[in-house]
């Protein structure tokens, strides 16, 4: 059982093509910053710039006024993940007005956890490889927590701790998204991502090149 954790490495360049939270979004020449479909209708604060097998990942989430836009639904139209290419990427013009940009970039290393196998739990549940391995990070003997707050998510595996009937469908094809990544607020107050104590959720069709985000 192994986990891919996104682990903080420090800051970057806004426009750097690496895993990263923060900084400004990269995609093809001429694409718009989306829009909040949920309330406001400002423009949405970007995430995180993902760079995966399949492409790039660039996450938003509405936080003009947090708490009036929902988004903790992938089709309330207060979030949006948006799949782009991996090459031939400029940065995107950054809106006038509204909450765009996070106050600090996060540079993310990726760290493979080779976990033991665990027996399910007293409720039957199989085990959460991405909770164990988030817990056990760094820990050491004595210690009541690892650190913790290193870990900025995951890439790929399974989604931790969420129903079957939260996992969203792809709204061109209705087949259930696959899971792509786990999003975790930040290691500090100015690179943290409002995800009102949640975890964050990024899921793909990669035939329809769809994206979903959720928090639960």
């Amino acid at each position: 059982m192994q986990a891919t954790l996104m682990i903080y490495n420090g800051t970057a360049a806004p426009d750097a093509d690496v895993l990263r939270t923060g900084g400004v979004p990269l995609a093809p020449a001429g694409t718009a910053w989306p829009m909040c479909g949920n309330t406001c209708g400002g423009p949405m604060q970007f995430f995180a710039h993902l760079p995966v097998e399949y492409g790039v990942l660039s996450v938003f989430v509405c936080q003009n006024d947090p708490g009036a836009c929902d988004t903790h639904d992938p089709v309330s139209g207060a979030n949006r993940v948006l799949i782009f290419p991996s090459t031939g990427l400029v940065p995107v013009a950054v809106p006038e007005e509204g909450v765009t940009l996070l106050p600090a970039v996060s540079a993310i290393t990726t760290a493979v956890v080779t976990l033991e196998p665990e027996e399910a739990d007293e409720d039957g549940l199989p085990p959460d490889a991405y909770d164990l391995a988030r817990g056990g990070w760094k820990w050491e003997p004595g210690e009541l927590f690892g650190k913790q707050r290193e870990v900025l998510g995951s890439l790929g595996g399974s989604p931790s701790c969420l129903g079957d009937d939260r996992l969203p469908e792809c709204p061109s094809c209705s087949g259930v998204m696959e899971f792509a990544a786990h999003l975790e607020e930040g290691i500090d107050l100015r690179s943290a991502m409002n995800l009102g104590g949640d975890l964050g959720y990024v899921f793909v069709c990669r035939p329809c090149s769809q994206g979903a985000f959720l928090r639960d």
